[in-house]
């Protein structure tokens, strides 16, 4: 049996995960249960952020002190016709003059308009806006000097974004690079969005309570930001995505940011919607120790518990509890076994509990549903066969979860 206590390698045998149990969803942290809505809007909701911040994602970052949208580009008859395309400067500055940008690449359907608008999926890519288009003439972004230029070349990552259908079905698409926001590197302090708020010295190693998941969310939240000034745009129909750390991501700034009305969680593992108490495949453990992504990833907090996860004082059933009232899908894949599929579903369904509350509807079922089989409406969860990766199955799921909320 495994110690959850000692040094451990990769477990992929249901029967080696040791016993464990969850922190209660539903009881304050004095012991109050939560009965009402008001009991878990202005008391658990809170004491819950307050927790995965101190404990695993540090502390949200401050806005700006301000921000300048710029067009870059714009073709109005991109991919033959069917979209408006745009590429956005965002420009972050504070009063001292210390400024931070990203470029924001946003696809419309071509029929969008003042009078026409349409709601719109957020979220973020790894290398480049340009890896998610076959377009020649998308800017190059986020290669932050450091990613391998052909898996990151133009148009690698197609089939992660099937653009021409998901504007079909009548949705924008805005991507940023993740690398805009925090380059996915142990040394990304100084080159990061903390560079807005801390002396160049301090950015030299690991800052205190801020983390690359942080950034990434606040990232996606500044997109959505951009995004309310856009005329075509309904900025009150509007879901995130992610994939993989992304997906962490995503989870965490559908947490923080209610604008979410749909929070798209891909397989992401371990700090994202999978149990950190269930010892299966990636763990906080691996994180900080067999792979050392923990140390800009995730917090210090989270590193004084990685190998003793029943220490921390919540788990990810309760991150997805923070999506309530709003909608939740959470995807998972066959082969994907590193980011424990069956975990990312127990903690949906943990979360039940908050949605129930709200009169939503929680995952009816502790097993998990066969694969490719789609469960679940408040909160849903959909296991593609095949490996770890976001296809086009994984979208089609996600546009019908938006349009049983946008199309009503």
């Amino acid at each position: 049996m495994y110690q959850e206590t000692i040094p451990w390698e990769v477990n992929y045998s249901r029967e080696e995960i040791p016993p464990y149990s969850l922190p209660p969803l539903m009881n304050c942290l004095n012991g109050a249960p939560v009965k009402t809505q008001q009991d878990w809007i202005k008391k658990r909701r809170p004491e819950l952020l307050a927790l995965f911040r101190k404990w695993m994602y540090g502390e949200f970052p401050i806005l700006p002190d301000k921000t300048k949208y710029t067009l870059i580009s714009e073709k109005r008859d991109a991919r033959a016709g069917t979209a408006i395309r745009r590429e956005i400067r965002l420009v972050f500055r504070m009063n001292n003059g210390k400024s931070h940008s990203a470029v924001m690449l946003l696809y419309l359907p071509a029929s969008a308009s003042v009078n026409n608008k349409v709601p719109v999926f957020v979220g973020l890519t790894f290398g480049g806006n340009h890896v998610v288009t076959d377009e020649a003439d998308v800017k190059i972004t986020g290669l932050a000097g450091k990613w391998d230029k052909t898996k990151y070349a133009p148009g690698a990552q197609i089939l992660r974004f099937p653009i021409d259908t998901i504007l079909k079905r009548g949705y924008a698409l805005a991507v940023a690079s993740c690398n805009d926001f925090f380059p996915d590197f142990s040394d990304g302090w100084g080159t990061s969005i903390f560079r807005l708020f801390y002396p160049e010295d301090e950015l030299k190693s690991r800052l205190k309570d801020r983390t690359a998941i942080g950034a990434w969310a606040w990232g996606v939240s500044r997109l959505m930001d951009c995004l309310e000034t856009i005329p075509e745009i309904d900025s009150s129909k509007a879901a995130c995505f992610g994939h993989s750390r992304l997906g962490k991501a995503s989870l965490w700034a559908g947490a923080n940011d209610e604008r979410f009305k749909l929070v798209c969680v891909n397989d992401s593992g371990c700090g994202g919607a999978a149990l950190s108490r269930r010892l299966y495949g990636e763990t906080l453990y691996s994180m900080f120790v067999k792979h050392n992504i923990g140390k800009y990833w995730l917090n210090d907090s989270t590193e004084a518990v990685a190998k003793t996860p029943s220490r921390l004082p919540v788990d990810q059933h309760e991150l997805i509890a923070l999506v309530a009232p709003r909608r939740v899908s959470v995807h998972s894949a066959t082969e994907d076994q590193w980011a424990d599929p069956t975990s990312e579903y127990l903690a949906a369904f943990c979360a039940g509990s908050a949605f129930r509350l709200f009169g939503k509807e929680p995952l009816e079922s502790g097993t998990p549903p066969p694969p490719d089989t789609a469960v679940g409406s408040d909160v849903s969860y959909f296991m593609r066969t095949g490996k770890h990766n976001i296809l086009l199955p994984d979208w089609i799921h996600y546009m019908d979860k938006a349009d049983e909320i946008f199309r009503q």
